[in-house]
């Protein structure tokens, strides 16, 4: 039983990445190709798409080289919540983009700030890094040190890049819903972080969760 069982986990785990990778490796190579029959456009919009389309194919490594987590989130709604977070945002790719100077190259300062920020962080999150709310460890170093999600608050900077490459009420509205289910996704995993891990209650005590003096 415990074989069959690790057996599922294992498939499980390494369908999810392949499919997760597979999207963000999509997602890249459609950028790629509308930048291959726009040369003409100008260069902040290039520079921004160029942008996007590395941070898409930084995505897709990091989901295929992360770990098998200790323990995950119970239920449906987490994993729906996590799979909505991570992928709803990013379809924003495919509607129209602004050729509006400002806005692209606002873009670009989000996306370059914000993969480099999850770079730093993913260097201290090492193992730990997962889509679906998961137990690794408690990590308590680098951005950890100031707050408990870092990596979400580097998502939002990210997602406010492509919203303001694709500049609309519509990308607007995405960007408002998918910070509500954000905020889902950071209690679900902190609930699973106090089951699993009891020196996570002091470590949370005195960590604001994004925001300092905010939230």
């Amino acid at each position: 039983m415990t074989t069959v069982t690790l057996s599922k986990s294992w498939t499980y785990d390494r369908t999810m990445r392949l499919f997760g990778s597979l999207w963000f490796l999509l997602l890249a190579l459609c950028i790629a190709l509308k930048i291959g029959v726009t040369l003409a456009d100008p260069w902040p919009s290039l520079l921004s798409s160029a942008c996007l389309a590395s941070f898409y194919l930084l995505l897709a490594l990091l989901i295929m080289s992360r770990p098998p987590a200790k323990a995950e989130a119970d239920g449906l709604l987490p994993r729906i919540a996590a799979f909505v977070g991570t992928y709803m945002p990013w379809t924003i790719t495919f509607l129209g983009k602004t050729e509006q100077t400002l806005p692209n190259l606002l873009s670009t300062a989000c996306v370059l700030v914000g993969a480099i920020m999850m770079l730093v962080t993913i260097r201290h999150l090492g193992k730990s890094f997962s889509i679906v709310p998961q137990a690794r460890s408690v990590v308590q170093t680098g951005p950890y040190r100031w707050i408990k999600h870092p990596l979400y608050l580097v998502e939002e900077i990210l997602v406010l890049g492509v919203v303001l490459q694709h500049l609309s009420p519509v990308t607007v509205t995405v960007l408002v819903l998918h910070i509500g289910v954000q905020v889902c996704r950071i209690l679900y995993e902190e609930d699973l972080l106090r089951r699993n891990f009891p020196e996570y209650s002091s470590y949370e005590a005195t960590r604001w969760r994004l925001i300092p003096y905010v939230w």
